[in-house]
């Protein structure tokens, strides 16, 4: 992931926030982090705001909701905080946490500190001085996969902070009923209604497969890859829309992500990973390897039904966040392409529903 100045509207009080951290962190630490460290803005990303604090010796990474976030789980800091404390008990690839701030005086919202996983995230084309091979974007996909299946291997009854994000069954009929109520409060006149997406996914809810520790937003940019092997994972970032439910809901938002090389022009422009590089893992192979590795047995229907509404959140998601940049809630320039975006997905979903 990229890093750049951060933007105007996106700027803070550094001062304030380094002494801050200072007063909340050990004397070790404290002695790292003297003075004002130089701050950038990570690119990548569309909801939380995400920024590296580098000290001479010592790099940190602050978390924030954009501003004017309306609140919801997606800009709860205090709680995305706590997963990640909780989580790092039982899985090895989520950042430590540092400090969390609930003292609006220091950067006017809540927000925490986490340690930097160093190594190499990718955007939507390799970065520069990064190859793949057709064999290493195999191994790549393979191990993205495998990550994937670790986490919902997660024994959450073992971790009581997890267990606690369980809200019983019912996780899909609440999903489907939460991201429609989303999708139409973020309409805007320009995109689709999604009509007939809406009431087929309405209709073909799968029952709820055992719940398991899901990310919600599981892709490639989301991982953090060795720098010296991007073929291995080694930090999984972005925890803001975890929580515990059907696994295969997880599965179905990351296909939503996964282009192929051979996809339709508009699907190659608004990708956002290199997932068409030569070799990569098709879609029905990534189902095909989860199911196997997980033991499970899913019918076609169900599996077109995860497909579909990964495609039909992604569109909310993003539709949410192109109704701030039309309300000029947001200047970033990234989000003008999110109206054509939407518009697409909704084809995706009727393609898919057929």
């Amino acid at each position: 992931m990229s890093s750049g100045a951060v933007r105007e509207e996106d700027t803070f009080d550094v001062t304030r926030v380094a002494t801050w951290l200072r007063g909340q962190v050990g004397d070790d630490l404290a002695a790292q982090l003297e003075g004002d460290p130089q701050v950038r803005q990570f690119e990548g990303g569309a909801s939380n705001l995400t920024y590296e604090l580098r000290w001479p010796t010592r790099a940190l990474v602050l978390r924030r909701p954009p501003h004017g976030a309306l609140g919801g789980s997606a800009h709860n800091m205090h709680r995305e905080h706590d997963l990640q404390a909780a989580l790092g008990q039982a899985f090895p690839h989520v950042p430590g946490m540092v400090a969390l701030c609930t003292d609006e005086s220091v950067l006017g919202c809540d927000f925490y500190v986490m340690d930097k996983v160093e190594g190499t995230v990718l955007g939507k084309d390799l970065p520069q001085g990064v190859t793949l091979d057709p064999e290493q974007a195999r191994a790549l996909s393979d191990n993205a996969l495998a990550t994937l299946v670790e986490l919902h291997e997660v024994d959450v009854s073992a971790v009581p902070d997890l267990a606690a994000l369980d809200r019983g069954e019912g996780y899909v009929r609440r999903q489907v009923e939460s991201w429609i109520k989303r999708f139409h409060a973020a309409a805007t006149d320009d995109v689709p209604d999604f009509a007939e997406v809406i009431d087929w996914v309405t209709e073909h809810q799968p029952a709820d497969r055992p719940h398991a520790l899901i990310h919600n937003d599981f892709r490639l940019d989301n991982l953090v890859l060795d720098a010296d092997d991007p073929t291995r994972v080694v930090g999984v970032l972005d925890w803001e829309l975890a929580t515990v439910g059907d696994p295969l809901m997880d599965l179905g938002a990351a296909l939503a992500y996964w282009t192929h090389a051979d996809d339709d022009a508009t699907s190659l422009s608004l990708r956002l990973q290199p997932t068409h590089l030569p070799g990569m893992l098709t879609r029905a192979e990534i189902v095909e390897r989860y199911c196997a590795a997980r033991g499970l047995e899913v019918s076609d229907r169900d599996l077109t039904f995860y497909e579909a509404f990964g495609h039909f959140r992604l569109a909310g998601i993003a539709q949410q966040i192109y109704q701030r940049y039309r309300a000029g809630k947001t200047t970033n320039p990234r989000f003008a392409v999110f109206g054509p975006m939407v518009t697409h997905l909704e084809t995706r979903c009727r393609s898919l529903i057929g």
